[in-house]
């Protein structure tokens, strides 16, 4: 304060050229207060980040809380359901321990399992002896059954060849009869394979008329019976006898030349013919002699099919004769049909079919030796007695 009042008592001239040390007195002291200010501005700054810095790892650290908080949440769930499974299977073991206590209690002791066993020891003995039993009756059946097939084999054939003559299928049966005894491999079958083979031999030996191709040649016959139709006569002479007379040596004809002329134009005289002339067939007639025709040619297929010769010939005999009969020798289609029928009845369809009597016979004796046989067999009754007896005590003592 002291300095600042001293000036007032200087001189004016003093007062209007103020020194240089008082302004710079005076101008000096503003850098030194420059510099707490900025220091305090820094201070603030740092001040306020440091709030900053901390406000934000307060709320990492809020947040970093929260999340382990939902995980504690997480993880006391899962401790939860853990304990609660847990129980679960505590309970279920204890169950399950209870179950198999009691059953164990259910369980016989020593004493009875080697009981047991050796009941079961003797039911598979018995089981086993049974299975042995029933596949050697089983085995006998089969057999049985085979024999019996070839017997029925050899008899169908014999029907075949009695009755249809079928040498064909009568053959396939015979082999059929003696594969089955082949398949036997018993040398008892010696002899009925003998009596096989020697009726194979006389069945191929047989010659096999073609009768399912005599049965489809007279088909075509029938058909060719249909189309057929009478031939209209006609004559190559004209006037005949009449017209000789009329044209006599005479260069001028007479009156009644002229009128045997005239005449031998609608009237034939022919003291010659030797040809005999066959009435003209049409309507009903024609169909009647198609009809007859077809019918004898039916029958003929029937005995050709059936080996039976005589029925087969005289069926075409009389178609021959209906030929005969009804039609002309100059007819080309009755002339063909004609000859085709005298052909197909030169064919011979006569089977001599062999005696398959003493095969089937040698079958039958081979069937009752084997049966004989093995009905004379040991039965061995007492070691299966035994072994019955051993099966069947266990098996009372089992059964409640």
């Amino acid at each position: 304060m002291s300095e600042a009042t001293t000036p007032k008592e200087h001189d004016p001239k003093e007062h209007d050229q103020p020194p240089v040390d008082s302004a710079a007195a005076v101008s000096s002291p503003a850098p030194k207060a420059s510099k707490p200010a900025s220091r305090g501005n820094g201070l603030a700054l740092l001040a306020l980040l440091i709030a900053a810095a901390g406000a934000g790892a307060g709320g990492w650290s809020l947040w970093q809380w929260q999340t382990l908080d939902v995980r504690e949440q997480r993880q006391l769930e899962q401790m939860q359901g853990m304990r609660n499974e847990a129980q679960s299977a505590a309970q279920s073991l204890t169950q399950v321990g209870q179950t198999l206590a009691a059953r164990l209690d259910q369980l016989p002791n020593a004493e009875e399992l080697e009981a047991r066993r050796r009941q079961l020891t003797q039911l598979q003995g018995g089981q086993q002896l049974l299975n042995q039993r029933l596949e050697t009756v089983l085995g006998a059946s089969r057999q049985e059954w085979r024999l019996a097939e070839a017997e029925h084999l050899l008899r169908l054939a014999s029907l075949r060849l009695s009755a249809l003559q079928d040498i064909n299928s009568a053959t396939a049966l015979v082999m059929a009869a003696d594969e089955i005894l082949r398949g036997q491999d018993d040398p008892a079958a010696f002899a009925a394979r003998e009596q096989l083979a020697k009726s194979l031999q006389a069945l191929r030996a047989i010659p096999n008329p073609d009768r399912t191709g005599l049965f489809l040649q007279l088909g075509a016959l029938r058909d060719q019976v249909i189309e057929l139709n009478a031939q209209t006569p006609s004559f190559s002479g004209e006037g005949g006898v009449l017209k000789e007379l009329a044209s006599e040596g005479v260069a001028e004809q007479q009156w009644w030349q002229r009128g045997l002329q005239t005449l031998s134009e609608y009237i034939r005289i022919d003291f010659n013919a030797d040809r005999n002339i066959r009435p003209l067939l049409a309507g009903q007639s024609l169909s009647q002699v198609r009809l007859a025709l077809s019918l004898a040619l039916e029958q003929a297929q029937w005995g050709a099919l059936h080996g039976q010769t005589a029925v087969y010939q005289q069926a075409l005999r009389q178609a021959h004769d209906v030929l005969d009969a009804h039609f002309d020798q100059d007819n080309p289609n009755s002339r063909a049909l004609r000859a085709r029928i005298d052909e197909l009845a030169e064919q011979s369809i006569a089977v001599t079919p062999p005696d398959l009597g003493p095969t089937l016979n040698a079958v039958q004796a081979y069937i009752q030796a084997k049966q004989a046989a093995r009905l004379q067999q040991p039965s061995e009754t007492t070691p299966e007695t035994a072994t019955e007896d051993a099966v069947e005590t266990p098996m009372q003592e089992a059964l409640p």
